[in-house]
């Protein structure tokens, strides 16, 4: 894919921390703040960033409006979503991304932040980055958060992983797409669905039924978007939940059943 790169981030760039989902506190920021601050980088904040509405960091305007002053400020040369939750959906095509087009910077996130991986690849043809978020960083490792700063500052990275008894191996290589397994199937049918042909393909998933995690690879399978992938890199299925009567599989033996029939690597 020739895309228009956003640029490697140098001590003394700015950036810019907003939350276009759920609320969040000032003190849950701390730790981020000062990791991004050892950095060398400049932090600013949305406007917007600790109101509340509800559940979600201010009101639907007031999330579109700092999501959209990040974009269009030339000096912001990236953008850290602070949290996940739910609330993305809502602004994203309220956005006028023309500004972003021509001079890309870039999202950092995870989770609801999906949303925003799935349309810019699928309509800007950008890259984003999948990654921590800011209210994650106490939790995440070293390891996680040093290879963020890598990504960002131009340095290349290498994942070595533990080999899953459920594996079928295989070398292969593409562009990297995907993100949140919920949020994928949410834009099944929608303009930020992406194309996922001849890609590797990424999922995640946290605090799902197992019998919801089966209708959603199903529904991806359905629409087409696993039938031709260069391979399936499927990541954490966290805290999956059960029915009184049990599902009978794991998160990992269902994707697998999906998939099976194909002779990609996962």
């Amino acid at each position: 894919m020739k895309t228009n790169q956003p640029p490697i981030l140098t001590e003394g760039d700015k950036v810019t921390l907003i939350s276009s989902a759920r609320k969040v506190k000032v003190s849950e920021l701390e730790y981020a703040v000062n990791t991004l601050d050892k950095w060398g980088l400049q932090i600013r904040f949305g406007a917007h960033l600790y109101k509340k509405n509800h559940q979600f960091a201010g009101t639907v305007d007031d999330r579109r409006q700092d999501l959209q002053s990040a974009l269009d400020d030339h000096t912001i040369k990236a953008v850290f979503f602070v949290r996940g939750g739910y609330g993305s959906i809502q602004i994203v095509d309220l956005i006028d991304w023309s500004a972003f087009k021509k001079n890309p910077k870039w999202l950092v996130g995870f989770s609801d932040i999906t949303v925003f991986h799935s349309h810019i690849h699928q309509n800007l043809r950008l890259p984003s980055l999948h990654a921590p978020m800011p209210i994650t960083y106490p939790n995440n490792t070293q390891s996680s958060l040093s290879n963020l700063r890598k990504i960002l500052f131009g340095h290349k990275i290498q994942y070595n992983c533990v080999l899953h008894p459920l594996n079928k191996m295989g070398r292969t290589s593409g562009e990297l797409v995907g993100g949140n397994l919920s949020i994928l199937y949410s834009l099944l049918g929608s303009k930020s669905q992406m194309n996922t042909q001849g890609k590797l393909l990424f999922i995640e998933d946290l605090d799902e039924y197992l019998y919801h995690l089966d209708r959603m690879a199903q529904a991806l399978d359905r629409a087409g978007m696993l039938n031709k992938l260069s391979g399936l890199i499927v990541g954490g299925m966290s805290d999956m939940n059960d029915n009184s009567v049990p599902y009978g599989k794991s998160a990992e033996c269902i994707i697998l059943d999906v998939v099976s029939k194909y002779d990609f690597p996962v």
